[in-house]
């Protein structure tokens, strides 16, 4: 299990196993959002698995599966308010933790400076710089709306 800090509330990882939710929830984590797509996992680590054994260990569940095609808006602003509702740290996974990084970033363009929202996913281990513009432009729009 490699669970990577972004903020003090939101961390991501890759895909996780029904086996690690007692130590993610021994880790204080309160909620795992799966941005994983269940096409692209055997039976055994799909999300109602994931979800069978987080809620067996206290943890609160949600599906988000996202792709390039769904990172949409409406998708970004529900990972948000899933993660801003959880009532402590969430943990959200998908193949390597990319996807769920970059729906944070997208998330929080306009809230923070791109240099800080880039900076919290480094510090995570992912170089999204690639982003940038993507993250500007979203800003505009939001402080222009």
């Amino acid at each position: 299990m490699d669970i990577r800090q972004i903020t003090p509330n939101y961390f991501v990882a890759p895909q996780l196993d029904p086996a690690d939710m007692a130590d993610i929830a021994a880790a204080g984590i309160t909620t795992i959002i799966s941005n994983r797509p269940d096409e692209e996992v055997p039976p055994p680590l799909q999300a109602e698995a994931i979800e069978d054994a987080a809620r067996a260990a206290g943890l609160g569940f949600v599906r988000l599966p996202l792709t390039h095609q769904t990172m949409t808006p409406p998708n970004v602003a529900a990972q948000m308010e899933h993660a801003a509702t959880a009532g402590g740290p969430v943990l959200a996974y998908c193949a390597s933790g990319t996807r769920s990084t970059v729906v944070w970033c997208f998330g929080q363009a306009g809230e923070m400076a791109t240099d800080d929202i880039l900076n919290a996913a480094r510090a995570g281990g992912y170089d999204l710089e690639n982003l940038r513009p993507t993250l500007e432009a979203i800003a505009q729009a939001k402080n222009s709306a």
